[in-house]
């Protein structure tokens, strides 16, 4: 079996054994060698023999370290050399050991069909086959023993040929998942990255704001503007809690908090502000995405419009947030707010509207959700 690219490799460190069982087979082969009379003839095959079983673990454990799902040229170059090695070590026990020798076909074809590319070793095994059937045919001698070899050849080949399809499968299955979790990361980083621009967007101005209106009165009332520092720190470890919140992926927002912050940033910025005074009736599967639109919509307001008059529209299906301002620039292009409020209402199945406000100054954004 296979490993993804980049993972470890796990099963190889005794991956000999389970080749090394079909050995057994081998057996055959290896008896014929030993009632042979001694002579050289016979001495070559054994050392043949043993050779032939060492070459045939070594390729099937090169092989399943191997990743299918990758074109290696020099690996099938090495497959083909192995294969050859194969058949000439095969063809050394003949003397001795005759048809018995035909037994070896079927380990070269399995080979064959696992380490070389399908369109390669299907038609080596289909040649094998052939070979054993026409050796088996008009060698004397042979034809009484050799019945059934060339049919355990194609049955070997057939069979490993499975084996190797259902390593591809799983192969390719482990690279699905790996770019599925990649992706995966990249959307949660994407998420995250834009939660913390919605929320330091909104926390930093009206940061802005408090400050700007703090130092304006330290010359006018002091206590006063004690109390807008006061609220200034509170806004920035609000913000700080936000941020470390977002970053642990346990952050929530909620459409009254969000109408209680909007009145607080249109205060700050002295615009005046009609709001909704609950949201009870609107339903909870719509209530983030109406509380991220208020708090984009506000941000823009207090940042962009120079609005004196901003109000909030809020329904069951549909939250709508209106200024008197003089517009705001190129947010509706540019804003990544706006793009990100977009991508949330497409998500929800919502139709986001912002723009000037249509025969009145100023700008809206406007969200519904379809009935």
């Amino acid at each position: 079996m296979t490993s993804a690219p980049g993972t470890p490799r796990r099963g190889f460190r005794h991956g000999w054994v389970f080749p090394a069982i079909w050995l057994f087979y081998l057996g055959e082969s290896l008896n014929a060698l030993l009632q042979h009379r001694p002579g050289p003839w016979r001495d070559v095959g054994l050392a043949a023999l043993v050779l032939f079983a060492i070459a045939f673990l070594l390729l099937t454990v090169s092989i399943r370290r191997a990743d299918p799902s990758v074109p290696d040229r020099r690996a099938t170059v090495h497959v083909w050399l192995g294969l050859l090695a194969l058949i000439g070590l095969a063809l050394l026990q003949v003397p001795a050991a005759g048809h018995h020798t035909l037994v070896c076909g079927v380990y070269v074809a399995a080979v064959a069909v696992m380490g070389l590319p399908l369109r390669q070793g299907v038609p080596v095994a289909v040649v094998l086959a052939v070979v054993v059937e026409l050796s088996i045919r008009f060698v004397p001698g042979w034809t009484a023993g050799g019945q059934g070899y060339a049919l355990a050849v194609l049955f070997a080949g057939a069979a490993t040929g499975g084996i190797r399809v259902a390593f591809d499968r799983q192969v390719r299955l482990v690279h699905a998942q790996q770019e599925i979790a990649d992706l995966a990361i990249s959307g949660e980083r994407a998420r995250i990255a834009a939660d913390l621009h919605d929320i330091l967007g909104h926390s930093l101005t009206v940061v802005a704001v408090k400050a700007e209106l703090a130092q304006r009165l330290l010359d006018v009332d002091v206590d006063r503007a004690r109390g807008e520092l006061r609220d200034l720190e509170s806004l920035a470890r609000d913000a700080l809690a936000d941020v470390r919140a977002t970053a642990l992926g346990m952050r929530g927002i909620s459409l009254p908090g969000e109408i209680a912050a909007a009145r607080a940033a249109l205060a700050a910025a002295n615009v005046s502000a009609d709001l909704p005074g609950t949201a009870d009736e609107v339903p909870t599967r719509n209530r983030e995405l109406f509380a991220w639109t208020i708090r984009e919509a506000v941000t823009n307001i207090v940042r962009h419009s120079r609005a004196r008059h901003a109000e909030v529209r809020l329904r069951p299906d549909s939250v709508e947030i209106v200024d008197d301002g003089c517009g705001h620039g190129d947010t509706v292009t540019t804003g990544q707010g706006l793009a990100g409020l977009r991508r949330r209402a497409e998500e929800a199945g919502a139709r986001l509207t912002a723009g000037s406000r249509p025969g009145a100054p100023g700008f809206l954004v406007r969200v519904e959700v379809p009935t």
